[in-house]
């Protein structure tokens, strides 16, 4: 599992020129779950993401995290975070969850970031999507699974 996360100003995803979800400062996160990705490993991802601090405190130092700040998430699925590149130049994605597999990790993924921070937005799973940021910093961190477990 995948998740690149980008410190925000503010963040929107539109489907079919309408807003789908939106939020002020805090995160967009894309989300890529790749082939035998399950809930304990998106458990352990979210417990980084969420408690992640990369806003700056009093002193100007990266200290504070989305509660700290009252931020919010705009999650958005993105199974092109598993895209191989080593050969040719037509990426591959046999790494990427299958369809059914990952929109239900999409959801779970979801549901349990909206227990722990009180503005959770969504893109849509399978559309597409167009996002529009204001990256503050600008500030993005990598999470993937295969380094944290």
């Amino acid at each position: 599992m995948r998740f690149v996360i980008q410190r925000v100003g503010r963040a929107s995803v539109r489907i079919d020129h309408e807003v789908k979800g939106s939020i002020e400062k805090g995160f967009l996160v894309l989300i890529g779950i790749g082939v035998g990705d399950d809930e304990q490993v998106a458990d352990k991802l979210i417990k980084k993401l969420v408690n992640m601090r990369i806003f700056e405190d009093g002193e100007g130092k990266t200290n504070l995290a989305l509660s700290d700040v009252g931020g919010g998430l705009l999650l958005v699925s993105q199974f092109t975070l598993y895209a191989d590149c080593r050969k040719g130049n037509r990426p591959s994605f046999t790494g990427a969850a299958k369809p059914d597999e990952a929109e239900r990790l999409y959801d779970y993924i979801v549901q349990k970031c909206r227990e722990k921070i009180p503005v959770v937005e969504q893109g849509e799973f399978g559309a597409d999507m167009k996002i529009d940021l204001l990256n503050d910093g600008p500030f993005t961190i990598i999470l993937d699974s295969e380094d944290i477990l």
